[in-house]
Parts: structure tokens; C-alpha cells; sequence
């Protein structure tokens, strides 16, 4: 069974002088996969996203997990399968515990203090006073906080965008290493959106490479950085041509 069918879709914006965003952006993942999701900017990445995540429509297509259509599954049971962590952290009023639970409360699931320890100790967070507000968090606490906070709810997918780009090459690293650990153990599929191409090459199993307003390539990692199919990706790659 498939985790994730992407079928022809399409987004535009309304007042655009473009005729759309992206269009034609079709993709299977047929078992739990660790993919960076690349593009230059403007490319629709993390609309992307936000539509795999239902927080935007598409226009035009179809999304499927596990065989079941997003217009068949109601939106709560979907987002607990599928988490967004974005690249601005959102930190809801109230402490940072009050951050961590609210999950559980929204779709009705115990609380795993165990797990949230754990999660907190592995981000080099477990000094931090949970009764504290959320608010006085630094950039990059509240960029952990939030990724902690989707982990708990244990998703089939987790979409990643540039959730990485605040951080200092301690927390990065903390970071990528809890995230690879879990896609063995937990078997989520990550989608990981990032501009850093050394992360993307030693993160992740398959690049989707979105170009020219559709999903340019869908690619091996290894394939893709030695052997990209497109000019557009060999340029975004800073690689000759082929006909050079």
C-alpha cells in the first residue's frame, strides 16, 4: 500500500500575472522515505506543503494517503497523520508544557510525557523550565519546541520546511540526526524542504526537484547530484550542461 499518491496537481494565485504556480506535480511514495525537496525560490515548495498538510487547496489534483482520498477523510484525522512543521515557528500563548500537550488535547490522545522527555533530552532541551512562557523562547528553542510538538503525535508523514535554517551547526546536527533516527525506528516518510545542499545530499534517499512550475525530477539522491536529468537542475546545481 502506497503511503502517499500525488496526482496532477495544480495551484494558482488569484491576481497573479502567471498563469499558475505549479501544475502537473504528480509523485508516488511507496514506502516510508526520507525526500528533499528542492527548487529555487518562488517554485512553490512550501505551498507544496501546505497543501500535503491541508492548511491550502490545490486546484486541480488529488492526494491520497494510504489509498484514501484527502476529500474522504476529515481534516483532523488527516493531520494527525500527516504534520506540517514550519520554517516560523508558531508558539501558542500560555508555557512551553502547554505547547507540548496541546496536541494531545486538540485529537484526543494521552500525553506521552515519556516520549516528550526523551525528545526534549535528544534536542539538548531538557534544561529548559516547562512552566516557562513559550514566548520568551529563543528562535531556535521555539523552532525545536515546534518540531517536538508534531513527533509527538506519531505521524505517517512529516513535512519539514526549512526547519533547520535557524539553527547553529550543534542544533542542525541534533536535529538531523533525531529526525533519521526516527524515520528508522518509527517509519514516517519525511518530506524535508531545504536550500542547504549538503544537507539535502546526506539526509535523504530521493530528491523531487520542482522547476519551470511542475516537479522537475524525482530522483535516487545519489543519481540526482551526479547524474541530474535537466538543465534546470544541473544549473541549480551549479553543474555544466550537457552539451558543454
Amino acid at each position: 500500500m502506497q503511503v502517499l499518491d500525488i496526482q496532477g496537481l495544480k495551484k494558482t494565485f488569484e491576481g497573479s500575472t502567471q498563469p499558475y504556480l505549479f501544475s502537473g506535480v504528480s509523485a508516488q511514495i511507496a514506502q516510508p522515505t526520507v525526500i528533499a525537496l528542492l527548487g529555487a525560490s518562488g517554485q512553490g515548495k512550501s505551498t507544496l506543503l501546505r497543501i500535503l498538510s491541508l492548511l491550502d487547496e490545490p486546484d486541480e489534483g488529488d492526494i491520497l494517503l494510504q489509498q484514501v482520498s484527502f476529500r474522504s477523510m476529515d481534516q483532523r484525522s488527516w493531520r494527525m497523520k500527516v504534520c506540517y512543521v514550519a520554517q516560523q515557528a508558531v508558539m501558542l500563548s500560555g508555557t512551553i508544557e502547554d505547547n507540548l500537550k496541546i496536541v494531545s488535547y486538540l485529537h484526543k490522545k494521552p500525553h506521552d510525557h515519556q516520549l516528550m522527555s526523551q525528545l526534549l533530552k535528544q534536542l539538548d532541551l531538557e534544561h529548559l523550565q516547562l512552566g516557562k512562557s513559550a514566548a520568551d523562547l529563543s528562535g531556535g528553542e521555539k523552532q525545536r519546541i515546534s518540531l517536538i510538538r508534531s513527533l509527538l503525535l506519531r505521524p505517517e508523514v512529516l513535512l519539514l520546511d526549512e526547519i533547520t535554517a535557524s539553527l547553529d551547526m550543534h542544533s542542525m546536527k541534533l536535529v538531523e540526526q533525531l529526525l533519521l533516527n526516527w524515520h528508522r525506528e518509527e517509519g514516517t516518510t519525511l518530506i524535508w524542504v531545504t536550500h542547504n545542499l549538503e544537507q539535502a545530499h546526506s539526509v535523504s534517499q530521493r530528491i523531487w526537484f520542482m522547476g519551470n512550475g511542475t516537479l522537475l525530477e524525482d530522483s535516487p539522491t545519489t543519481e540526482f547530484f551526479q547524474q541530474p536529468a535537466t538543465d534546470m537542475a544541473r544549473s541549480f546545481l551549479q553543474l555544466p550542461s550537457k552539451g558543454v
